[in-house]
């Protein structure tokens, strides 16, 4: 989700741009502790943008304009006690490049407020560095509550050379029995979301239960289809604290995820129980915990656990929609789900048709023409359709020649407003380079468009989590003709052998795959805490009315109850800061 850039390889005025971001930062320093408004409105242009995560509002705030940055920092400033802005020692900047086609001066700082340690990122503008187009300021750790890594790690005295006593075995298999403590936070989900979240949480001392429905961790990813790989770059999606090993390839194939899970989870000492799904949950006003039943899907056993915090990391998405279609009750082939799909071997020389054109459906349908299945898309609605290479990677130009932790600060920065300017420029370039494929799908009668307000295929990640395509091959089938296309409007119904279309003809056919997306989380949610908490916290995912994710990462209206998700990058940058916010509620720091 990130914005195109370009940038500078040198930098001549890296003394005057050192001077220019120092002194805006001692400006600030200054303001902030004479609670001048007005000085601190004057820091910022006309055209002016902050987000804070956490270092000043405890939560995912963004703000545009400078009377409306100066008086919500002045609002929290008095409790905050924000200071000591500067240049980040051994960190990114100064920097000139241009963004959102605006030349700045780009920098990463630090700071400090009364309870934690935080980093940000600084925007001059380049013809007018006393003023700034963007500020990020973000918490990175809580005084006193630090991960427990580096020359903090622990020293094992607890179980190392214990002899006569338990070791780290022994203990590992106490701690993840909670026979003797309910855990602090139960995680639903053990894929990268919940697994990232739950390190997060227990390398700063909160007790996490992580719960999956599976057999074994990693097996979310396992058990997708068999040709499955990543779509981005494996450096892009490392966990947090424990990097992909260097040596594997640039596009994961789903096992290697799966298996890589497992592994994390084990390495982390992250507490789970597998073939385990949240059966219902009540919260308590009064204890302020949850009162959640875990179900054994292998035994049928129940366990009752009471956690202070609920996390659902268990997709963005609920249960398959299955859109009830005319006729298809008649069909006598077999009728799947693109998440019951795993290969595509068993129907070798049959004939298929995939209900939509969205990413597991193109999948779908170039793994069953790869097994030598006559395969025919039917596409319901336009589709945004650009490729890998070279498309794909402008969305993570940023990242580009800098260290991964100086990117995510550097992908955090953007409001919405500016995260709008930024996909229609990336978008505008992306139509440029795909320019001939997209005319070829169109030519074969392919729906195709470019978002909502030309704002391409990212977009359509945060308001649907659907609705597009990155090319890795199928395009080129379609365009070709090895896969077929026909429009769903084009059809009658469906009969026993395929589906009708309307000129007389029928599209035979033994399978019929419905890549036709998810309910809402929100149905998830009224299904296991119930209508009440579902309707109190409304939609999961989407645009909330101030441009961050609806419900996502922060403090939701039900006490207790977190949702997290996205891509791995998402999951990597956003667990810190749950875990720090349910860290300082434990602790007594929020309220």
């Amino acid at each position: 989700m990130l914005g195109i850039a370009s940038q500078s390889t040198d930098n001549p005025f890296d003394t005057v741009d050192r001077i220019s971001a120092t002194n805006w930062l001692n400006t600030l320093n200054s303001a902030l502790a004479k609670s001048d408004e007005g000085l601190i409105k004057t820091l910022f242009a006309d055209d002016c943008h902050w987000r804070d995560l956490l270092a000043f509002t405890w939560s995912l705030t963004p703000t545009a304009g400078g009377a409306n940055i100066a008086s919500l920092m002045l609002s929290k400033q008095a409790q905050v006690k924000a200071r000591d802005f500067k240049l980040a020692e051994g960190r990114l900047g100064p920097r000139r490049l241009k963004r959102t086609g605006i030349d700045v001066i780009e920098s990463v700082i630090q700071f400090e407020t009364e309870l934690g340690r935080c980093f940000g990122v600084l925007r001059l503008l380049q013809d007018h560095p006393e003023e700034a187009f963007q500020l990020l300021t973000s918490m990175h750790e809580l005084k006193g509550h630090e991960e427990k890594i580096g020359g903090r790690r622990p020293t094992g005295a607890a179980y190392s050379r214990n002899f006569g006593g338990t070791n780290w075995q022994d203990q590992r298999i106490a701690s993840q029995a909670y026979a003797d403590r309910e855990p602090t936070v139960l995680v639903v989900g053990g894929g990268q979301a919940g697994l990232s979240v739950a390190a997060s949480l227990v390398l700063i001392g909160v007790d996490t239960l992580v719960i999956d429905k599976y057999p074994n961790i990693g097996d979310s990813w396992r058990k997708r289809y068999h040709s499955l790989a990543l779509h981005n770059v494996t450096d892009l999606n490392h966990l947090p604290y424990l990097p992909f090993p260097e040596s594997w390839p640039s596009y994961l194939p789903k096992d290697m995820v799966g298996n890589w899970l497992e592994i994390y989870a084990q390495t982390m000492e992250i507490n789970n129980w597998t073939s385990t799904e949240l059966a219902t949950a009540t919260y308590n006003e009064e204890t302020a915990s949850w009162t959640a039943v875990l179900k054994n899907n292998v035994t049928g056993t129940e366990r009752t656990v009471r956690p202070k915090h609920i996390i659902f990391a268990n997709g963005l998405v609920g249960l398959p929609r299955i859109p009830k279609l005319p006729g298809l009750e008649d069909f006598t082939g077999e009728v799947m789900h693109t998440s019951s799909f795993t290969s595509g071997a068993k129907w070798k020389g049959k004939r298929a048709l995939v209900l939509g054109t969205g990413t597991s459906a193109h999948d779908v349908a170039q793994d069953l023409h790869s097994n030598g299945v006559e395969t025919t898309m039917i596409q319901r609605g336009s589709t945004t359709v650009v490729s890998i290479d070279p498309s794909l990677k402008l969305t993570y130009a940023l990242y580009e020649g800098i260290a991964l932790e100086d990117g995510d600060l550097l992908s955090s920065v953007n409001t919405l407003e500016v995260t709008k300017r930024n996909f229609k420029q990336t978008s505008a370039r992306m139509i440029e380079l795909d320019k001939k494929l997209i005319n070829d799908l169109i030519a074969c009668g392919f729906k195709w468009d470019n978002g909502e307000n030309d704002t391409g295929y990212q977009m359509k990640i945060r308001t649907r989590y659907g609705g597009y395509y990155l090319n890795a091959g199928c395009s080129d089938l379609i365009i070709s003709g090895a896969i077929g296309l026909c429009q769903y409007e084009q059809i009658d119904t469906f009969v026993e052998n395929g589906a009708l279309l309307k000129d007389g003809t029928i599209k035979q056919a033994d399978l019929i795959v419905m890549a036709t997306g998810f309910v809402p989380q929100e149905e998830v949610v009224k299904q296991l805490l119930g209508e009440e908490v579902a309707q109190k916290i409304g939609p999961v995912w989407g645009l909330a009315p101030d441009g961050e994710m609806n419900n996502m990462w922060r403090r939701t209206s039900q006490k207790g109850l977190w949702f997290v998700g996205g891509s791995f990058t998402n999951c990597r940058i956003y667990s810190r800061y749950v875990a720090i916010q349910i860290k300082a509620l434990e602790e007594g720091l929020l309220h």
